[in-house]
């Protein structure tokens, strides 16, 4: 593989976990290409300097390592397939993923198929992720080294014939052995922080922006014995476990949002042992490896960074939990694991 003959695309976002990872790849001896995605950015965050930011960034390394850089202009898709799924999720009362949604439509999707179209052979993120080729099976997604860092929650709607033609390079690697490298080749971006929040907009006030596009609507806080103890400004603001920014003052808090009804515009809040369940309902699962008989026991994943739990899963979805989850979500992701393997994962209903 190791032939200039060989063209990987990389996407570029100007951060440093994918600039490491063209410098790796050039160094590998590959044909190597930088690709930024423009993102939507919404006018009412005031967030246009920040892609501009980012996208010289990625245009310096892809300069110092002397190769080709572009900018492919997503920013409407982004704003129609993934911005708009974020913002009518919200509307019918479920918490999105659209980190998930923009590694689907966007990076593995328009992206992907771009890269191939123009003489690919690979396309390259900077995702902490591995991926294997074993010889019965065929390609596997796995864990990153950095189990701090893994964003294999995230990539659960990759294709399994798209994994042979995907890199992590990083995925092999400590944050911290990136960061060195980063400063070892001379990154200017070696010390740029992380990127927060959302994939196509960044860090941001997310009842600020929904206010934008969903009109409030004054209901009430109820606790779990029936008694109205405060009022939200709208069900669609906020989401299961959300225990910051509920307007109860009678000093007997803690509370979480244990469960919300969208026609009478009620929250429902309870105590941190009210939010434990044992069973969801997941649809829409993408497999990258299908289990060959069900029900099985697998270990399951419902938010990024919450620790994997052991369920059983049956072939229509049912999820039962052995001992049981916190805050399971309408709307976010539940993602299956054996080991070190993500097999697929899909929406919690």
């Amino acid at each position: 593989m190791k032939s200039k003959k060989v063209k990987i695309v990389v996407a570029m976002s100007g951060g440093v976990d994918s600039s490491v990872s063209a410098v790796l790849l050039k160094q590998a001896g590959f044909d190597v290409v930088g690709v930024y995605m423009r993102q939507w950015s919404p006018e009412i965050l005031g967030k246009e300097c920040i892609w501009k930011q980012d996208r010289q960034d990625a245009m310096r390394v892809c300069a110092k390592l002397n190769i080709p850089f572009f900018t492919w202009d997503f920013s409407k898709e982004y704003k129609k397939q993934v911005g708009k799924y974020m913002i009518d999720s919200y509307k019918k009362g479920i918490t999105p993923n659209p980190d998930v949604m923009c590694n689907k439509v966007i990076k593995f999707g328009l992206f992907y198929d771009k890269a191939m179209k123009n003489g690919a052979d690979f396309v390259a993120t900077g995702h902490y992720a591995r991926t294997s080729l074993a010889p019965l099976s065929g390609a596997r997604l796995l864990k990153a080294k950095d189990q701090n860092k893994d964003q294999t929650y995230f990539l659960y709607e990759i294709k399994k014939n798209q994994l042979s033609k995907i890199i992590f390079p990083v995925g092999n690697l400590e944050k911290p052995e990136v960061r060195k490298l980063a400063k070892k080749f001379g990154l200017q971006n070696a010390a740029k922080k992380d990127s927060q929040g959302v994939c196509f907009i960044g860090q941001f006030n997310m009842k600020e922006f929904l206010k934008m596009y969903i009109k409030p609507k004054i209901g009430a806080i109820v606790d779990l014995n029936g008694n109205i103890i405060g009022e939200h400004d709208g069900v669609f603001y906020y989401t299961i476990g959300q225990r910051h920014g509920l307007n109860i003052k009678n000093g007997q808090g803690p509370y979480f949002v244990i469960r919300k009804d969208l026609k009478k515009n009620i929250i429902y809040v309870g105590r941190e042992k009210n939010l434990q369940t044992k069973k969801a309902k997941i649809v829409n699962i993408n497999w990258i490896e299908k289990p060959k008989k069900f029900p099985i026991v697998l270990d399951v994943r419902t938010r990024y960074r919450a620790p994997l739990k052991k369920a059983k899963l049956s072939k229509n979805g049912d999820l039962v939990f052995q001992k049981g989850e916190r805050a399971i979500t309408s709307g976010q992701s539940a993602v299956f694991y054996k080991g070190q393997q993500l097999l697929g994962g899909g929406i919690i209903k």
